[in-house]
């Protein structure tokens, strides 16, 4: 299910320091170790050492000032449990918050949309061929997982949807508000936490697909109408 802030249940839950800042794996490498199994009620996560973690949303009943890059807004948080679970994952004191529906944070590009903890837009599209490309070019391949796309197009010409500007998938149509930007999240091995030596793929990137000093792969969409979508929907381009 697509709702105005993305696919349903993604990108809700976040952690954050004592100061409000937003923690990734881009600082903190094993986060990209712990899954997530969301669903109306809440969460389960799961880490390498650690017994299963099971958050209700009904918990997140403490209001905190939080920032996602330069965006500042308010998340909920409240499962002293989750708090601890993470900080002995991480090794350092975090807070574990979620963002529901009625977040006042927006897109800063294309028609204002409610976005949850995502760097910028709820939506991902990743082109298998895309990946094809940057693949070919490098000594050892990366999977879409490097990427953290949440939409996975079966495509024959690499990059051919950096050139949409909207799209309809299922019941739902979308707008391309912009090339994604890549940063060194990407060098992080999604199966180890280990960061690649040599900064790839992310070099790669750099050396081809580099537009104003930013690596850019995939595109970033907003959603136009909630609705439906499925493995296996063919994307029809409007525009």
């Amino acid at each position: 299910m697509v709702e105005e802030m993305g696919l349903a249940h993604d990108r809700r839950w976040m952690l954050i320091t004592a100061e409000g800042q937003f923690m990734t794996g881009r600082q903190y490498p094993k986060l990209v170790l712990v899954t997530a199994s969301p669903d109306a009620a809440g969460v389960t996560f799961e880490a390498p050492g650690q017994a299963p973690l099971r958050v209700e949303r009904s918990e997140m009943t403490e209001t905190l000032p939080v920032e996602v890059w330069r965006s500042a807004f308010t998340a909920q948080a409240g499962s002293w449990d989750a708090d601890f679970w993470f900080s002995d994952v991480l090794g350092v004191n975090c807070r574990l918050v979620h963002i529901g529906p009625d977040t006042t944070r927006r897109t800063s590009s294309g028609p204002p949309k409610a976005v949850g903890f995502a760097d910028g837009y709820p939506v991902l599209l990743i082109g298998t061929a895309s990946l094809a490309d940057l693949n070919a070019r490098l000594a050892t391949p990366v999977t879409m997982r490097h990427f953290r796309t949440n939409l996975v197009l079966e495509t024959e010409i690499p990059f051919i949807e950096d050139h949409w500007r909207r799209v309809r998938i299922g019941d739902v149509e979308f707008e391309m508000v912009k090339r994604c930007s890549r940063c060194i999240f990407t060098t992080i091995d999604p199966t180890t936490a280990q960061a690649d030596a040599a900064k790839e793929p992310l070099s790669t990137l750099n050396g081809y697909r580099q537009t104003d000093g930013e690596a850019m792969f995939g595109v970033n969409l907003i959603a136009l109408n909630s609705g439906s979508i499925q493995v296996g929907d063919r994307l029809t381009v409007l525009a």
